[in-house]
């Protein structure tokens, strides 16, 4: 075991890293909906972890036309495709992927202030 296998976190201790370390691990796939600060008030919302079975193109257009908002979708050599949206659109994007049917609930992990 090394040091930080043992170190003990003061106060009882919540380790905001534990979920990121089991999920390399684990067989379920996650759905990240995460939301980043630009300038000033502006936001944007990124959804990543889709299945690869659905086109993203598709999900996009419908994100915006039920949103109304802008959005891209972004190839990353490590992430795969990344969908961006303008503003913060986690309890809109989470609640559309559910009743759509392309994600169960307990599969999408909400990041973000």
């Amino acid at each position: 075991m090394s040091e930080l296998d043992e170190l003990q976190l003061p106060g009882g201790g919540f380790d905001p890293f534990a979920d990121a370390a089991a999920n390399e691990t684990g067989s379920k796939d996650y759905v990240h909906v995460r939301v980043q600060q630009r300038n000033g008030r502006k936001s944007l919302t990124t959804v990543q972890g889709i299945d690869k079975r659905f086109d993203y193109r598709k999900v996009l257009k419908d994100f915006k036309k039920e949103f109304c908002c802008n959005g891209t979708v972004v190839d990353d050599p490590e992430l795969g495709q990344v969908i961006q949206l303008q503003g913060d659109q986690r309890k809109n994007v989470s609640t559309f992927l559910v009743n759509a049917g392309i994600v169960k609930k307990d599969l999408i992990k909400l990041h973000g202030f």
